[in-house]
């Protein structure tokens, strides 16, 4: 059991700070782009025609709206309308004249949208897996703050049986004829069943906070986790803000691809697919599948290495100041990070307070402090040596180039986050009084 000693659950000023060290990479611009002429296109497709469909219709309203709010809904959200595109893909349930492939451009057709097909279940199978991963990697974390006895086997039980009987709804609702809209529907109100659920845990008072606390063996750190998790200000409200836009532009971008398909369904038999609508058909799920797999990986990685606690110096220090002198850094692993000094004078102080915020699994970091004179000899100054975070200083008795070296290259895996000052201060000179002057002229 992982020890919460002295820990406090992180905040969003942290999750601000935490995730300065990892900028994504924007959006390339052919998603605007090419959602926008495929919108256009379903405009041409629906304007002075019949009334739409339900399913259509409702498809449209949609598609006029701002993406979900919250970056698992927009997960979900993507997943359901790539299985949406999976089913209209199908041959079986393409127009009948297309199924015919009566001629060479319907033939032409029906080869592009197999390789669409085989794009999308690619794309499927990523969402599907990242959302494996992510509810796995948050579920096993939490349990490693829980008691490694038998309370923590329960705990896994309750989840597995928990876990089999929302399977057993979705599939009843399956088996029933019910839609992939009402299937999803289902499986968002399990996600938020679940938030609920850890909420009304948080927050539980009295006789029940002492089942849970006590019996059940959660750390109140992790309580007060959980109960503020889904707070509208809260620190998920960070992740949103940092991670949200990027995810908004993919999940616009893939209900338009859908739109448009479906639209083009409809009007099959009035209106055939041009060749240029065909290729920015086929760009479009180009540049959705490439980002949205660049986008998963990077996210995968950042929720992974997130930490649930800190220590409450380092969320006073985060909270309090962000411009107090201090420098972030992520520190890759097998590499080492190094800031270079170049001192003039001797009997100037050299300084540096670093630390290694916290993470889910090391928190040391390797340490060095080199001196290179002028014809480029080394010499060590300070020995090699991991620690979680130091403060020190010494008086340099020789000019030249100082180099501060964080080392990482012992980590195969994880990069850690370094936060480090340094300061060269140079020689105090005192002031010379006038009797030591007149003394000196004198002599």
């Amino acid at each position: 059991m992982a020890s919460t000693n002295g820990m406090v659950p992180i905040t969003r000023a942290f999750l601000s700070s935490y995730y300065d060290k990892y900028p994504f990479s924007p959006i390339v611009s052919d998603v605007s782009r090419l959602s926008d002429e495929l919108h256009n296109m379903s405009n041409d497709l629906h304007k002075d025609s019949p009334p739409l469909p339900e399913g259509e219709r409702l498809l449209v309203q949609e598609a006029e709206s701002q993406p979900p709010h919250k970056l698992d809904e927009n997960m979900w959200k993507n997943r359901e309308h790539i299985e949406e595109i999976l089913f209209l893909l199908q041959s079986s349930h393409w127009p009948k004249s297309l199924q015919k492939q009566s001629t060479p451009e319907d033939i032409e057709l029906a080869q592009v949208l197999k390789q669409l097909n085989d794009k999308f279940e690619f794309a499927l199978k990523l969402v599907e897996s990242f959302q494996a991963k992510n509810s796995n990697n948050v579920f096993n974390t939490v349990m490693s703050y829980m008691p490694q006895d038998f309370r923590g086997t329960l705990i896994r039980q309750q989840r597995e049986r928990s876990e089999r009987n929302k399977q057993a709804e979705v599939d009843a609702l399956v088996n029933s004829g019910g839609t992939i809209r009402a299937r999803y529907a289902l499986l968002w109100n399990q996600q938020m069943e679940r938030r609920k659920q850890l909420s009304q845990l948080g927050s539980a008072t009295g006789v029940y906070k002492t089942l849970v606390k006590y019996l059940v063996g959660v750390p109140q750190v992790l309580l007060d986790f959980i109960r503020q998790l889904n707070d509208d200000q809260g620190p998920m409200e960070e992740q949103r803000h940092r991670y949200g836009p990027p995810l908004y532009s993919l999940t616009k971008m893939v209900l338009n691809i859908r739109l448009f398909l479906s639209l083009s369904w409809w009007r099959f038999e009035d209106i055939k697919l041009q060749k240029h609508q065909i290729s920015i058909l086929e760009e479009a799920v180009q540049v959705y599948v490439s980002e949205l797999e660049r986008f998963l990986k990077f996210i995968g990685e950042v929720f992974a290495n997130s930490p649930f606690f800190l220590t409450a110096e380092e969320a006073g220090a985060i909270d309090g100041i962000k411009n107090d002198g201090y420098s972030e850094t992520a520190v890759a692993a097998g590499r080492t990070h190094e800031v270079s000094l170049m001192v003039d004078s001797v009997n100037s102080y050299i300084a540096w307070d670093f630390s290694i915020l916290q993470g889910k699994i090391s928190t040391d970091i390797g340490f060095c402090v080199e001196h290179t004179s002028s014809t480029g000899q080394k010499t060590l100054i300070l020995p090699y040596r991991r620690y979680e975070s130091n403060q020190g200083n010494f008086c340099t008795v020789m000019a030249g180039n100082y180099t501060l070296v964080w080392d990482n290259s012992y980590s195969t895996f994880f990069k850690k986050a370094l936060r480090y000052k340094v300061d060269c201060i140079p020689p105090v000179v005192e002031p010379v009084s006038s009797n030591e002057l007149e003394a000196e002229e004198r002599g």
